[in-house]
């Protein structure tokens, strides 16, 4: 298996290429790990390859807020200033002084 590092980081905002959508990162496969059927969803002409990272998304559009599972080929860092309206971010991320989200630190013991 080739060794790849994920472009995109924990609590960065980033949108999807071609669909209308934006959300921050809250997990990151470091190869497809979804069910196959997810995968034969896809219409192959635009299905990714399965060899690169997958990130997991607090994604929202303008109609509504979900999770999005999404390659990383298909995503770019988002320079939209609007905050993402997501309620879940804040039970995930805190936001650091220069603005940006970095994880919660864990109280288990």
């Amino acid at each position: 298996m080739k060794q790849r590092n994920a472009k995109f980081t924990l609590g960065e905002i980033v949108r999807h290429k071609v669909f209308p959508f934006r959300g921050v990162v809250i997990d990151v496969d470091p190869e497809y790990a979804n069910t196959e059927e997810w995968w034969n969803a896809i219409p192959a002409e635009i299905r990714p390859e399965r060899d690169q990272p997958f990130y997991h998304l607090l994604a929202e559009n303008e109609e509504t807020e979900y999770v999005a599972y999404v390659s990383e080929q298909n995503l770019v860092h988002d320079e939209n200033e609007t905050p993402l309206r997501n309620p879940n971010i804040g039970r995930i991320f805190d936001k650091a002084p220069n603005g940006e989200w970095r994880p919660k630190m864990s109280t288990a013991h």
